[in-house]
This record gives C-alpha cells, structure tokens and sequence, in this order.
C-alpha cells in the first residue's frame, strides 16, 4: 500500500519532509499540501514537480478521501488545531514537535486519540531513531554499565540569531533532551533545577547562554544537560550514562581521522540538519511502514508529546527561578500508550 500524504505547512521542515518522502524513502506519495501562505504550497508543489492538490484549507485536506495521512509541519501554535482535526477524523498524523504548545492542549489530543481506541499520532522527535542513541539505550537495556545512577549531556550551537530567547533554550532546543533521555532511561522527571554560569561574551545582551538543567528521575537519577547555543566551535551532542558497574557514551558522528600538519585531527559538524539527517529518514520510514501495514506506530506518542510539553514548562518556570527545585509532576501514564 502507498501511504498518500496531505501535508499542512510547506515551510523549511515541511518542505525537508516532503522532499524526503519524494525522492529518498519508499512507501509514500505526497497527494496534498496546504500553507497558510497559499503562493508558498504552490511553489512547493512547482519546485518538486509533484502531483498533488493545493488546498486553501487545512481541515479540507485532512477530510480528502485520497489522503491517508496527515503531515503537520506548519508553526507551532497551530500544531493542536490539525493534530486534533486528524485523529478526530480518523487518519494517522505525523507531527512536528511540539505536538502542542501547552501540556493542556496535548492531553486534549491524547483524549480524542483513546477515544479513537487505535494509536494514530506519532511525534517527531527524531533522535530516539538516531543509530547512535539506539546503541546507546541498548547498552543500557542490556545491562552492561549496570543500573544508571547519573547522566551528563551537552547540547551545543556554533551561533543562533538575534531572535533566539532564554526560553527557546528550553522549548527549541532541549526540548530533544527531554524526551530522549527518559526513552534511554524508561524513567519519568520529578523535578528540575536551573542553574547559569558565567555568560559568553558571544551571546546576545537579552539571552542567558550557557545554562545548565539539572533534573532527577523518579528512580533517582540525576541528570545535568549543559545547553550551549553560541559556543562557536561547531554542533557538538553530548550523551554519557554513568552506571554502578561502567559508563556508556553516545557515539560520535561518523567522520574522517586525519593526521596532517602535525596534528591528529577528526572534524566537527556545523549544522544540525547533518548531525540527524539519517534519523530523520528512519523516523518518518517507519512511520509509512506502521501506516502502509496497520501495525503500531513505534515512534514517539501522543502521551510521549505531552511528557516533554510539562517538563518544558517546568523547566522554563525554573529558568525565572535560577537554583530553585521545582517539582514535575506528570499525570499517571493511561495503559493506551505503556
């Protein structure tokens, strides 16, 4: 079966994805595309010369009968309103993150997605499909640092823009931590701590940079993620998990040693786009595989969305807050989604 896809949001993401699903995986046909600039889809479907209807409307795509599934990559807060429109009407939707931009809204879709009774919605965080943290969780699972006491993580930019706030430090970028590091751990936040060290002369005069998030698990893991947008020297994922009997690192990128001019030399990436390109292509593969065969998405849910949607709240709380511990508290996971 060929997956037909309707796509609300022709921005950059969306345009990745679409390109993406055109020309590099296999499974799925992108027959509809909506942007709240119409001229925008039109050029899109132009650009990559597809056969797919512009539709003014983003509820009117989703209710076409030759869509299959939704794709939202349109702008955060309109994420609810189509995620929602989906699994209300049925179809499989795969969604940017956030799935929604409050905690609130989120349980709204998880709701409406149990009364459905099938699981339809699956999130992009797509570093849970990333082959460095899937061998990273199977060491882990396997038991082989023993049982995890302490996890160190850094999230480094070279530079962000002018626009890039304290918040988005949190919302925009450990948002991915957030969520990768309970699925390594299979553990849930209890509460989070931020604390600011001498700010880099690089950052802009409004943004806090660097800060670090201290969290702790319900098992009692404590976890530090170091957050780093202007450290210039390039794009740099950090993971380490200490655990009672060793310590298990997330690979590095795949790059070329180098011996030459008297150094030994291996480079850095500077563009996250190449750090995950791969894991965005296996997320959204097995996402036309699940759909095409009716199995059970395997990538992150609904429950998953909201999980990230509190704990980024609280973590933002804490930055106002610096030193303060503030508790995280997550409703009881429904049997749906464990």
């Amino acid at each position: 079966m060929t997956v037909r896809f309707g796509v609300v949001g022709c921005g950059a993401i969306g345009q990745e994805h679409i390109r993406r699903i055109t020309n590099t995986l296999s499974g799925g046909k992108i027959v509809a595309v909506n942007d709240i600039n119409a001229d925008n889809a039109k050029s899109v479907v132009q650009k990559l010369g597809l056969d797919a209807k512009v539709y003014e409307n983003g509820h009117d795509l989703i209710h076409a009968a030759d869509v299959d599934a939704v794709l939202v990559t349109c702008w955060g807060p309109a994420h609810k309103e189509f995620v929602l429109s989906a699994v209300q009407a049925g179809k499989y939707v795969f969604c940017e993150k956030p799935l929604a931009t409050t905690a609130d809204d989120c349980l709204e879709i998880v709701a409406a997605e149990m009364k459905q009774g099938k699981h339809l919605v699956q999130v992009g965080f797509m570093r849970r499909f990333d082959k460095g943290y899937v061998a990273l969780k199977e060491a882990i699972s396997a038991g082989k640092i023993g049982t995890p006491l302490m996890l160190h993580a850094a999230h480094r930019n070279p530079t962000v823009d002018a626009r890039y706030s304290t918040d988005m430090a949190i919302n925009d970028t450990m948002i991915h931590e957030i969520d990768v590091l309970h699925w390594l751990l299979d553990d849930e936040y209890v509460s989070a701590q931020v604390v600011y060290p001498r700010k880099t002369s690089k950052a802009a005069p409004h943004l806090a940079d660097p800060q670090i998030v201290l969290v702790e698990t319900k098992k009692g893991v404590r976890i530090d993620v170091e957050i780093f947008v202007n450290c210039a020297y390039g794009y740099d994922i950090k993971c380490e998990v200490v655990g009672e009997t060793g310590v298990a690192y997330l690979p590095e990128p795949a790059t070329v040693q180098l011996r030459s001019e008297a150094a030994l030399a291996r480079p850095i990436l500077m563009d996250w786009k190449d750090r995950f390109i791969e894991a965005y292509d296996i997320e959204l593969q097995a996402f036309i595989n699940a759909v095409s065969t009716g199995s059970r998405l395997t990538g992150p849910s609904s429950w998953d969305g909201y999980a990230a949607a509190l704990t980024a709240d609280v973590c933002v709380k804490a930055q106002s807050r610096p030193g303060e511990i503030l508790p995280i508290t997550l409703k009881e996971c429904p049997e749906f989604y464990k």
